[in-house]
């Protein structure tokens, strides 16, 4: 069809924003729709009252995958914001009179281990030498497989690469194969609890989110999280990217397995090509008619999402003491919150929670003399959502937070927003109202997740979180950029 081939992207998050600018680039003709008043998907702002808000995600983590994006197209990430290393990388609360800084220096990190277990450094060192390379073989290799087919993964290199990766064995034992005691198990586990499953259930592999944490550090992009949806965006406008914003697509219209048009809410839209960043159920059973689906809604119960989330927005009329960026509150059991997300899906009967404050490293995001604060409880997908719950959520973490800090929030908030699983739905499509796309487990990893691919539609491709390579920001971007990558190979004949 060649580079006049008229290509349409659904959805503004990170993976379509890269889908569309590298296409754009290789001088197809791209729109980018987008059913929101802005770019960014999850990772939107909201602005009330001289406050700024990331409404999504919060963790900068794996730099070099953002500097690796914006060096396809001859830039820095320097070009675009300032990248600030946290140290402490974050902060854990285990209760009124223990907490643990999270040092972004690995000798310092080594002697925190030793404080908590004598003799632990060296097992440290072994774990992070396994994640590192866990790490570089992943980010250099598995993840840019569009896993089509168990093909790609059948040669001898592959077969022992996941042996050596524990692509295996679970991640909880894992980590205890290195560790006792309870506290550091739960700063090893922590980060995989957000992939969708209990460290039973998620692959070791995984433990490259270890090295990405400990040893690659926790960044900040000052103004925000959003500045990096800033940067892509002017980067996909610089690369001529066609952007419609406040338009959603109702329905993709297909003829002869190919898809000729996008039925939108402003008019249709003619397409030689398209990729799909929206929610993969959505795309699959609302906007394809069911003979052209890849997969049925039994097919979609049965998936295994990972969390959703209760989040608060709080502005306060004053400066909080004591707390870092980044804040996780362990002070009830990991495992029984864990369970109850996703063994007996339930609403927690002791909830951990974290808090981000961006404005104590940012002064720009609040008010002078003023906080800005968010706060976050990880829950199972697709539970009972009322204002009710949500109030009484709010006051459950709100008496542990004030007990823990020793200072009130209740009473001083300028602003206060919540945000749950309803809302996932209204403003994502997003299925079951997950917050983080489908669960890493071993039955939904590579060639076992939904495929990239539609089956019935020749020219049509899914990316974002509930596709290869899976959830969270940079696997997101990473995901745009394969799925870029399949759409100009379809569209060169190759």
């Amino acid at each position: 069809m060649g580079t006049q081939s008229k290509i349409s992207v659904i959805g503004a998050g990170f993976s379509g924003l890269a889908a569309a600018t590298i296409l754009a680039k290789k001088g197809y003709q791209v729109t980018l729709i987008e059913k929101n008043d802005q770019t960014g998907g999850r990772a939107r702002i909201w602005q009330s009252k001289g406050f700024t808000f990331d409404m999504g995600p919060s963790w900068y983590w794996m730099p070099d995958i953002f500097e690796n994006y914006f060096n396809l197209f001859g830039k820095s990430v320097k070009d675009y914001y300032q990248l600030i290393q946290l140290d402490p990388g974050y902060r854990i609360y285990f209760g009124e009179d223990e907490i643990m800084n999270i040092p972004a220096n690995m000798q310092e990190l080594e002697a925190l281990f030793e404080q908590y277990e004598p003799g632990s450094s060296v097992g440290l060192r072994k774990f992070m030498e396994q994640a590192a390379y866990k790490y570089k073989t992943a980010m250099s290799d598995y993840v840019f497989r569009p896993s089509h087919s168990i093909t790609e993964f059948i040669d001898l290199r592959m077969m022992l690469e996941s042996l050596r990766i524990h692509m295996l064995k679970p991640m909880s034992s894992h980590v205890r194969k290195y560790f006792k005691n309870p506290k550091l198990i739960q700063l090893l586990e922590f980060p995989v609890l957000f992939l969708g499953a209990t460290a039973q259930k998620i692959p070791a592999m995984y433990s490259l989110m270890n090295y990405a944490d400990l040893a690659m550090g926790t960044w900040y992009p000052m103004g925000g999280m959003h500045q990096i949806v800033k940067a892509m965006t002017k980067l996909a406008e610089e690369q001529g990217v066609k952007i419609l914003l406040n338009t959603e697509v109702k329905k993709i219209v297909v003829d002869k397995n190919k898809a000729t048009t996008l039925v939108t809410n402003n008019g249709n839209i003619e397409a030689d090509f398209v990729i799909s960043g929206a929610d993969y159920e959505h795309t699959d059973q609302q906007l394809l008619e069911p003979k052209n689906r890849n997969y049925t809604a039994e097919y979609w119960n049965k998936r295994t999402m990972s969390p959703s989330s209760l989040l608060f927005y709080i502005g306060l009329d004053k400066k909080l003491e004591g707390i870092k960026h980044h804040n996780l509150f362990f002070d009830e059991d990991l495992d029984q919150h864990a369970k109850e997300i996703y063994t007996t899906p339930q609403w927690p009967s002791k909830p951990l929670f974290y808090v981000c404050c961006p404005s104590q490293t940012d002064d720009t995001v609040a008010p002078a003399g003023k906080e800005n604060l968010f706060f976050l409880i990880p829950l199972a997908p697709g539970l009972e959502d009322s204002d009710e719950l949500r109030e009484k959520y709010y006051n459950i973490i709100m008496d542990r937070f004030e007990n823990i800090t020793k200072q009130k929030v209740r009473g001083h908030e300028i602003i206060k927003r919540s945000y749950a699983m309803e809302d996932f739905k209204k403003d994502y499509h997003s299925y079951k109202g997950n917050a983080y796309g489908l669960a890493n487990t071993l039955a939904q990893t590579a060639f076992f997740k939904p495929a990239m691919r539609a089956k019935k539609v020749i020219n049509l491709l899914f990316t974002g979180q509930l596709t290869v390579p899976g959830p969270g920001v940079p696997p997101s971007l990473i995901s745009g950029q394969v799925a870029a990558t399949e759409a100009d190979k379809y569209l060169k004949g190759i």
